[in-house]
């Protein structure tokens, strides 16, 4: 007498895929590159050129507003990457073996978010590593928990949005025109100057794009600063992308994978 199989598990099989993602980003060097190494040299460049020069004018250290804008550039870039790998697997059929395969349909999507999750943590932990032998410090040290997962939320977000584009794109100019958007983003932002310094007429929106809230959240977490307004203006960016980035992801994954 045989034993029954056991039940296909989505958590065991969302971790074989991230772990195959993970695997080939060890052979792909643009991925570390993208969300490691150009963060780090922003991180490190940016502060030696015009750290004095900022404190000068602002009165504060301006490693305190870095070190989030740079964690949260790493988990931008690296999505990106992804941009570039769903359509090559979908136009060699990868994407359609993997939803033949007698597993649970969401675990092949879900695989990848949770490697996105994992190296958005590793890279948000590196960055503010590097910060900390700069002299990044935290008020309290539990903030650090709260001050990675920003990161890794904003990067889920994204990656989401990326999958949603990159299951349908034709071709890399969508998501270039993506990656220029989000370029944008992060060095428009209260990263690379406090607000007050903007022009008064782009300042309001400088002050509440979705970087600058998670980039004023981390912050304010990291100094000791009230951070739960911030905080509010962060989730009600994340949730409100999520809930239109999400569906569209799951749903071009789906057709990707079915007619490829």
């Amino acid at each position: 007498m045989t034993s029954a199989p056991r039940p296909p598990s989505l958590l065991r099989e969302s971790i074989v895929f991230a772990g195959r993602r993970v695997a080939r980003w060890r052979r792909s060097p643009i991925v570390p590159v993208q969300a490691l190494l150009l963060p780090t040299l922003l991180l490190i460049t940016y502060r030696l050129l015009v750290g004095d020069s900022m404190r000068r004018l602002t009165g504060s250290d301006s490693l305190y507003r870095l070190v989030p804008m740079c964690a949260l550039a790493g988990a931008l870039f690296g999505a990106l990457a992804l941009g570039l790998a769903i359509p090559s697997e979908r136009y060699t059929g990868i994407l359609s073996r993997f939803w033949t395969l007698p597993v649970h349909r969401a675990s092949a999507l879900l695989g990848t978010l949770l490697a996105e999750a994992i190296r958005s943590v590793g890279g948000g932990l590196l960055i503010t590593a590097v910060g900390v032998v700069m002299g990044f410090r935290f008020a309290s040290g539990w903030t650090i928990v709260p001050f990675v997962l920003i990161p890794m939320a904003v990067a889920l977000v994204f990656a989401s949005l990326v999958i949603a584009v990159g299951a349908r794109a034709e071709n890399n100019v969508v998501l270039t025109w993506l990656g220029t958007g989000s370029v944008g983003l992060v060095f428009c932002s209260s990263g690379m100057a406090p607000t007050e310094l903007f022009p008064s007429w782009v300042a309001p929106v400088i002050r509440y794009q979705p970087m600058s809230a998670a980039i004023e959240t981390m912050r304010a977490l990291a100094v000791g600063d009230p951070a739960t307004g911030w905080l509010l203006v962060t989730a009600g960016w994340v949730l409100g992308i999520g809930a239109i980035a999400v569906p569209l992801a799951v749903r071009g994954y789906r057709i990707a994978a079915q007619h490829g």
